[in-house]
C-alpha cells in the first residue's frame, strides 16, 4: 500500500496531464462499450427499461433471422471483391506515378481527393444519379448503341455499383503504396537489369516482395473499413438495402434493427458479432503474414 501511494505521489503530474484522455476514454469508449455488451443480452426498445433475456438475441440471429444471413453474405461479397480490386488499382496508379511525370504532386493530390469525399452523403447521392435509369452511365452507353438499365434497381448489379465506388476511393492506399515504392533501393533494379531481368521480372521478384509489408498494412486497414461500410448502401438504396437485399450491408441492417425497429438489444448483439468477425479475420491476416510478408532485413 505504501509503495502504491509513493508511486502515485511521484507520478501525479503525469496522471494530471493524462487525465483528459483517460476521462474521454472512459466516458466515450469504455463505458459505451460495456453498456452495449450488457444490452446485447437484453430486450431494449429505448422507451422501457432493458429486460434481461440472456443469449436469445444471439440465438435468433444465427437460427431464425434470414435477413441477418443475407447481410452477412452481401458484406462478405463486398469485402472479398472490393478490397482486392481497390488495392490492385491503388498499386497500379502508384506504379504509374513512381515512373516520374511532371506535376507529380498535383496528380497525387487529385487521386487522393476521392478518399476524402468518397464516403460522404453527397458522393453517394451523386453515385445514385450516375447509375440510375436516366443517369450518366446509361447516357454514355446509349451513345455507343448499348441500351442500359437501372443498375441500382437490378439485384444482379446493384452491389457492384457500390464496389465501383469503393474502388474509386483508392487514394489513401495509393499514397501509402507510393511511399513504400520510394523506399525500395534503386540498386536492386540496376543489378537486375544487368542480369537481363525485364519489367515483369523486376516487379515479381523485387517490387512485390519488398512491398508486402505495405500490402499487409493496407489490407488490414481496408478490410476493417469495408466491414464498416454504411453510407453508400444507406443513400443508394434509400435505407432499405434493396433491391431484394442485394445492398443490405451488415451495418445497414444493424442500423435498421436499432433505429428503425427500435430493437436496440438485438442491434447491440449484432455490433458485438461484427467486432468478433473483424477481430477474427484480422487475426487470420496477422497469422498468415509470416508466410507472405517479407522485410528487407
Amino acid at each position: 500500500m505504501d509503495a502504491l501511494r509513493a508511486f502515485v505521489r511521484n507520478n501525479w503530474v503525469g496522471y494530471l496531464f493524462l487525465s483528459p484522455w483517460l476521462i474521454g476514454f472512459i466516458c466515450l469508449s469504455a463505458f459505451p462499450m460495456g453498456f452495449s455488451f450488457y444490452l446485447s443480452f437484453t430486450q431494449y426498445d429505448m422507451m422501457n427499461a432493458p429486460n434481461w433475456i440472456g443469449l436469445s438475441n444471439y440465438a435468433e440471429m444465427f437460427t431464425a433471422d434470414r435477413k441477418f444471413m443475407a447481410s452477412m453474405k452481401v458484406t462478405a461479397n463486398y469485402v472479398l471483391i472490393g478490397v482486392p480490386l481497390q488495392l490492385s488499382f491503388a498499386l497500379f496508379i502508384a506504379l504509374m506515378l513512381k515512373r516520374g511525370i511532371r506535376g507529380l504532386q498535383f496528380y497525387r493530390a487529385i487521386y487522393y481527393v476521392p478518399s476524402l469525399f468518397g464516403g460522404s452523403v453527397a458522393i453517394a447521392l451523386l453515385w445514385r444519379q450516375l447509375f440510375g435509369g436516366d443517369g450518366l452511365v446509361n447516357s454514355l452507353l446509349l451513345k455507343v448503341g448499348i441500351e442500359g438499365m437501372n443498375w441500382l434497381a437490378n439485384p444482379g448489379t446493384a452491389l457492384y455499383t457500390l464496389i465501383i465506388l469503393a474502388i474509386w476511393q483508392f487514394g489513401a492506399s495509393m499514397v501509402i503504396f507510393l511511399a513504400g515504392l520510394k523506399q525500395i533501393p534503386n540498386d536492386l533494379y540496376e543489378s537486375s537489369k544487368i542480369d537481363g531481368a525485364g519489367r515483369y521480372r523486376q516487379f515479381s521478384s523485387i517490387t512485390l516482395p519488398l512491398l508486402t509489408p505495405i500490402i499487409f498494412f493496407n489490407l488490414v486497414m481496408q478490410v476493417i473499413s469495408a466491414f464498416q461500410a454504411f453510407t453508400s448502401s444507406y443513400i443508394v438504396s434509400g435505407g432499405s438495402g434493396g433491391p431484394l437485399n442485394s445492398t443490405l450491408f451488415y451495418t445497414l441492417y444493424l442500423y435498421q434493427q436499432g433505429f428503425t425497429n427500435f430493437l436496440m438489444g438485438y442491434a447491440s448483439a449484432m455490433a458485438w458479432v461484427l467486432l468478433l468477425i473483424i477481430a477474427f479475420i484480422t487475426a487470420l491476416i496477422f497469422l498468415s503474414s509470416g508466410k507472405w510478408v517479407f522485410y528487407q532485413e
